[in-house]
């Protein structure tokens, strides 16, 4: 079984515990996020599923199907780059931390990290001590990859 097809079937598993159901379309979308190794726009998800699997699917159906994945913390939406990653904690049985990501101006590569939990309360008092009430703890950060540098 390759490693893909186990992240999968523990996302498919997933799904089953929560009483929902990772249809073949969500696998699909799932499958290439996994398999493109980087963040994609809804637009690039139909593109690389018409190239890479011979699929046409419509904008609103990925955009549902990108909302549900999301909702079951299998995929990240990236505000700053609306775009969507598969999340890197798929196969853990771990509670997730806090998404923070790493994303590459020129390759658009994206690294998933933990911060630690006391870090984030200091940001969120600093937050809170501005005047302001925090919406979301996930932080997306531009930055230049070792590759690309």
């Amino acid at each position: 079984m390759t490693n893909l097809q186990s992240i999968i079937d523990h996302a498919e598993r997933h799904c089953q515990q929560h009483g929902t159901r990772l249809t073949d379309k969500r696998k699909l979308i799932l499958s290439s996020l996994l398999k493109s190794n980087q963040a994609m726009s809804a637009y690039e998800l139909i593109d690389y599923c018409k190239t890479e699997f011979g699929e046409n699917l419509p904008a609103m159906s990925v955009y549902r199907m990108l909302e549900f994945l999301e909702k079951e913390q299998l995929v990240h939406k990236l505000s700053l780059a609306k775009k969507f990653v598969a999340c890197s904690h798929i196969s853990c049985d771990h509670e997730h931390a806090t998404p923070q990501f790493l994303i590459c101006d020129r390759c658009q590569k994206v690294q998933e990290i933990s911060i630690d939990k006391q870090v984030l309360r200091e940001f969120e008092h600093n937050v809170t001590e501005a005047g302001y009430r925090l919406l979301s703890p996930q932080l997306e950060m531009s930055c230049i990859c070792n590759e690309c540098d």
